[in-house]
């Protein structure tokens, strides 16, 4: 599996916790091994940018995604939906997170965590999207949210925190 991760953002951020988590991600929703993943960090303005070029929103964001190839998750249940004899879906190039460190620092404060932890939350919530999960609808959002918990909480047990 290739994870870049790019800090473009002239903040301190530990790239390596961002690439396992995007691994363990991608490893729990049964991504296929040779998928590509890009995860680029900015500033304010670079985000601001961004979001309104392509959401047509005001202001920075907290994270962006921006799918290339159309890769859906494989069933963890055992089952395929688009996916090999492994459960798992055919490599390709499966898109860019775009972080905003700025951004995930003022969310941080307000929820009371550290900034690392909101910019995993993120990250992990940013590959969902590229997987096509969406939160525009209630069960969408239960179903999306479930799953960025469960992702995050199997990540931080695995890491021993």
């Amino acid at each position: 599996m290739s994870i870049e991760v790019l800090n473009e953002s002239g903040v301190p951020v530990d790239e390596k916790a961002i690439a396992g988590l995007s691994r363990h991600v991608l490893d729990g929703m049964r991504v296929h091994p040779l998928a590509e993943l890009s995860v680029l960090l900015v500033d304010e303005a670079a985000m601001t940018e961004l979001h309104e070029k392509w959401m047509d929103e005001p202001g920075p964001t907290d994270v962006l995604s921006f799918p290339m190839d159309e890769l859906r998750p494989g069933h963890m249940s055992g089952g395929s939906g688009g996916s090999d004899e492994e459960g798992e879906t055919d490599p390709g190039l499966l898109g860019d997170v775009v972080l905003c460190p700025a951004v995930a620092a003022k969310q941080a404060r307000k929820a009371g965590h550290s900034t690392g932890d909101e910019l995993e939350l993120l990250c992990a919530h940013g590959i969902l999207h590229l997987l096509g999960f969406d939160h525009a609808e209630p069960e969408e959002h239960r179903e999306m949210f479930g799953l960025q918990a469960e992702l995050l909480t199997s990540w931080r047990e695995k890491r021993g925190g």
